[in-house]
C-alpha cells in the first residue's frame, strides 16, 4: 500500500516538475531570442557609428564589452537549456524523506543530476547530487542521519528513501529501500550492455565511492582500485564535485587529466558535460615529454614503442637497464653527476669588451658564490645580467639588442656545451652505460627509456616553474608511471591531485605498486584509499581473472554477485580456424545482441593483421591503434595495452607466442575488460 502511494506521488511529481521544466525552457528560448536581437542591434550600431566614435576608443571599448557580455550570457543560457532538456528525459533518480531534529514533519528531497528551481534563488524542486543534503541519500539507511550544510551539521531522521528509474520522461520503476541500492537493481544497472562511452554513476554511487568523491580535505588522494571498481568514474565525479563546491576558485580550464591516450579520452569525454560541467584539458604524459624535449631532439619514443620492442625482441639486459633508468636509484646517480658537472662543464676566461673587463676569478666568484642557487645552465645568464647591469649603470646607457646578443654568446661560450642531449650522454657514460649516438639534432631519436631521465636532467639544469594555472591534476593508470616521471610531475605541479590506478594492470612484466614511494616524492599530503570491490565483470570472469595473478599478487577482493556464462578457453591450429569460431560466437547483431566486442592481441602487428583478415571475411570491424581518437560500437581489434581503461560486452583475447614475457600481464588486463563473455584463445 505504501509503495503504491509512493508511486502515485512520484507520478504526480514527475508530471508537475516536467511542466515546470518545459516552462523554464520556453523562458530560456525567449531570452535567447532577445539576446540574439541585442547582439544584432549592437553590431548594427557599431557599423553605423564607428567612424564617429571618440578618438580615445572608450565608446568602441564599451560597445565591445557589452557585446562580449551578451554573447557570454547567451552561451550560459544555451548550457542551461541543454541541461534542462536532459532533465526532461530523467528529472531525478532518488528521494529522501528527512525529518529534521525537533521538527514534526518530514521534508522530501528529490535528487537528480542538476538543480532545478522555478525561480533563480528559489528552493530547488530537484537537488543536484553534489548538494550537501544529498549525502543523506548516499551515506545512510533509514534512521538517524546528518549532513554538513553551510550553517553547520544538520541532524534528524530518514523516514524513507526511494530509488527511481525514469526514461524519456516515463517512470520505469520506483521502490522504497532501506539501503540505497538494492542488489538486484545494481546488477541491472551495472550489468547492462557496454556503451561506447563510460557510464556516469550518479544513480549507483556506493558509500565508499561517495566518501572519495566528496573528499576535499586531502591534497593528494591516491586511489588503488581493483579492475572494474569504478575508480575512473569516481575520479571524474570527484572533479564534478570539486567544481560544484568551489566555483569561485576552480574552473574546468584549471584541471588537467593525464590519460593513457586519445581513445580513452574520447571514451570518458561526455561524463563531465552530463554532470553539468564543461570538459577539462586532457593529454598523455608521453605527448607532454615529446613537446618538452623538442629543443633537444626532433622525436621521442612513447611507452608503446618500448613495449612493442620488448615483446618482439625479449632482452633481459635491456629490460633491466630500462627499469634502472626509471628508478629512484637513477635520480640519486643524477644528483651525484650534477655535483661534479659544475666543474667539468665550465671553461672560464677573462672577458674584455668595449671598456668592459671581468677577470676569470671575478666570473668564477659570481658563478659559484653569488648565483650558486641558480640552475647550472641558467646561471651564466644571471652572471651576464649582473655584469651588464653594472656596465650600463657605469656608462649611463642601455645596450642594444645586437650588443646584448654578442655578449650572450661570449658568456655562453664559457660552457663546454649547453646541449642537453650531449650532457645526458656524458651522464650515461658516468653510469657505465653506452653513450647516445653523436649525431646532429635533425637525426636524433630519444628512446623511451631515456626520455623521462633526460627531461628530468633538463629541468635540473635549466629550472622549471610549476604550472600555477593548473589547480587540480588527475593522473590515471598511476602504476604505469615511474619514479623519475613522478619526480617530474612533482616539479611541475604543486596543486591538489587525484592519482588512481591498479597495481595489477602495470605494463611491466611484474606488478608495480607506486604507492610505496609516492609519499617520498609528495610528502605527508598523500592519502591512500583502496577500492577492492569490482562491479564490472560477472563472478565467473572475475574469478578467472584472479586466477591469472601469481600467488604473491592475490588479495582479498569483493565482487557484485552477477553471474554469466563460464569463460571459454580454446586452442587452435590456424588463425583462420580461430577467426571462424570468433565470428560464430560474436553477438553484435540480431536479437539479444551486445553493443561492443573486442579482439585483443599482444602486439600492434598481430592486431593489424587480424583486423585485415576480418575485413576480408566481410566482418564489420574497427581498428584501434595509438593514433586513434574515437571509440566505436561493434567489434574493435586492438592490443591489450590500448584496451586498458575500456570495457566491452564480449572480449576475445588471442595469443600466438607463449614465450612473450608480458603474456601473463596481458591475459589479466584482457580478462578484466569483459563485462559478460570472455574467450581466451591460443594459436599453436
Amino acid at each position: 500500500m505504501k509503495n503504491e502511494q509512493g508511486r502515485t506521488e512520484t507520478l504526480e511529481f514527475i508530471q508537475d516538475v516536467t511542466e515546470k521544466i518545459k516552462n523554464k525552457l520556453k523562458e530560456i528560448d525567449q531570452s535567447l531570442l532577445a539576446g540574439q536581437k541585442d547582439i544584432e542591434r549592437m553590431h548594427d550600431y557599431y557599423w553605423e557609428n564607428y567612424t564617429e566614435m571618440d578618438q580615445y576608443g572608450y565608446e568602441d571599448y564599451d560597445n565591445q564589452q557589452a557585446l562580449l557580455n551578451q554573447t557570454n550570457a547567451n552561451q550560459e543560457l544555451i548550457r542551461r537549456k541543454w541541461r534542462f532538456q536532459k532533465m526532461l528525459e530523467s528529472p531525478f533518480f532518488g528521494r529522501v524523506d528527512f525529518c529534521y531534529k525537533n521538527e514534526s514533519s518530514a521534508e522530501q528531497f528529490y535528487i537528480g543530476v542538476g538543480n532545478f528551481a522555478e525561480k533563480t534563488g528559489g528552493t530547488p524542486l530537484i537537488y543536484d547530487w553534489r548538494a550537501p543534503v544529498c549525502e543523506l541519500f548516499y551515506d545512510y539507511d533509514s534512521g538517524p542521519a546528518s549532513y554538513q550544510a553551510p550553517a553547520g551539521t544538520m541532524e534528524g531522521e530518514i523516514l524513507s528513501k526511494w530509488q527511481y528509474k525514469i526514461r524519456r520522461g516515463k517512470l520505469v520503476y520506483a521502490f522504497e529501500s532501506d539501503t540505497k541500492i538494492d542488489d538486484e537493481i545494481l546488477k541491472q544497472e551495472l550489468g547492462s550492455n557496454s556503451d561506447v562511452k563510460l557510464k556516469n554513476i550518479v544513480r549507483t554511487i556506493q558509500k565508499e565511492q561517495n566518501a572519495i568523491i566528496r573528499n576535499t580535505k586531502d591534497k593528494i588522494l591516491v586511489i588503488q582500485g581493483a579492475a572494474g571498481s569504478g575508480k575512473t568514474s569516481v575520479a571524474l565525479h570527484r572533479i564534478a564535485y570539486l567544481l560544484y563546491h568551489d566555483r569561485g576558485n576552480l574552473k574546468s580550464s584549471d584541471i588537467l587529466i593525464l590519460s593513457p591516450g586519445s581513445v580513452f579520452a574520447d571514451y570518458i569525454s561526455h561524463i563531465l558535460p552530463e554532470l553539468g560541467e564543461e570538459t577539462v584539458q586532457e593529454m598523455s604524459f608521453d605527448l607532454f615529454v615529446y613537446r618538452e624535449l623538442k629543443d633537444v631532439a626532433p622525436d621521442c619514443e612513447d611507452r608503446y614503442h618500448q613495449l612493442e620492442r620488448l615483446m618482439k625482441f625479449p632482452d633481459p639486459e635491456a629490460y633491466e637497464r630500462y627499469l634502472n633508468k626509471q628508478s629512484e636509484w637513477m635520480s640519486g646517480q643524477m644528483e651525484g653527476f650534477l655535483a661534479t658537472l659544475e666543474d667539468s662543464l665550465m671553461d672560464f676566461r677573462d672577458l674584455t669588451w668595449n671598456g668592459l673587463h671581468k677577470t676569470e676569478q671575478e666570473l668564477i666568484h659570481l658563478f659559484y658564490f653569488r648565483f650558486q642557487n641558480v640552475p647550472l645552465l641558467a646561471r651564466m645568464n644571471a652572471v651576464m645580467e649582473y655584469v651588464v647591469d653594472e656596465y650600463e649603470t657605469l656608462k649611463g646607457r642601455e645596450l642594444s639588442e645586437e650588443e646584448s646578443e654578442y655578449l650572450r654568446q661570449k658568456f655562453d661560450s664559457m660552457y663546454v656545451t649547453k646541449d642537453i642531449y650531449q650532457i645526458y650522454s656524458r651522464f650515461l657514460e658516468s653510469c657505465g652505460w653506452q653513450p647516445l649516438p653523436d649525431i646532429p639534432y635533425e637525426r636524433r631519436l630519444v628512446e623511451y627509456e631515456d626520455a623521462a631521465p633526460m627531461l628530468y636532467l633538463k629541468y635540473r639544469l635549466l629550472g622549471k616553474g610549476s604550472h600555477k594555472r593548473i589547480k587540480h591534476l588527475v593522473i590515471d593508470e598511476m602504476q604505469d608511471y615511474s619514479y623519475i616521471q613522478y619526480l617530474i610531475l612533482a616539479e611541475l605541479f604543486s596543486c591538489s591531485m587525484t592519482i588512481l590506478g591498479d597495481k595489477y594492470q602495470t605494463l611491466d612484466e611484474e606488478m608495480r605498486d607506486v604507492t610505496a614511494f609516492l609519499p617520498r616524492i609528495f610528502g605527508s599530503h598523500v592519502k591512500k584509499i583502496s577500492m577492492n570491490k569490482s562491479y564490472r565483470n560477472t563472478v565467473e570472469i572475475a574469478a578467472y581473472a584472479a586466477g591469472l595473478l601469481s600467488p604473491g599478487e592475490k588479495e582479498a577482493a569483493e565482487y557484485l554477485e552477477r553471474h554469466g556464462k563460464p569463460v571459454d578457453e580454446e586452442t587452435f591450429l590456424t588463425i583462420d580456424e580461430m577467426l571462424d569460431t570468433l565470428c560464430g560466437k560474436l553477438r553484435i547483431q540480431g536479437e539479444n545482441s551486445f553493443e561492443t566486442a573486442a579482439l585483443l592481441t599482444m602486439t600492434e602487428a598481430e592486431a593489424y593483421d587480424l583486423y585485415q583478415l576480418l575485413k576480408n571475411k566481410g566482418q564489420p570491424v574497427s581498428y584501434i591503434d595509438r593514433d586513434s581518437s574515437t571509440f566505436h560500437p561493434g567489434l574493435s581489434v586492438t592490443t591489450f595495452y590500448l584496451a586498458k581503461g575500456l570495457e566491452f560486452d564480449q572480449v576475445f583475447m588471442v595469443s600466438e607466442d607463449s614465450s612473450n614475457p608480458f603474456l601473463p600481464r596481458a591475459r589479466y588486463i584482457s580478462a578484466t575488460r569483459a563485462l559478460h563473455e570472455l574467450y581466451m584463445y591460443k594459436i599453436l
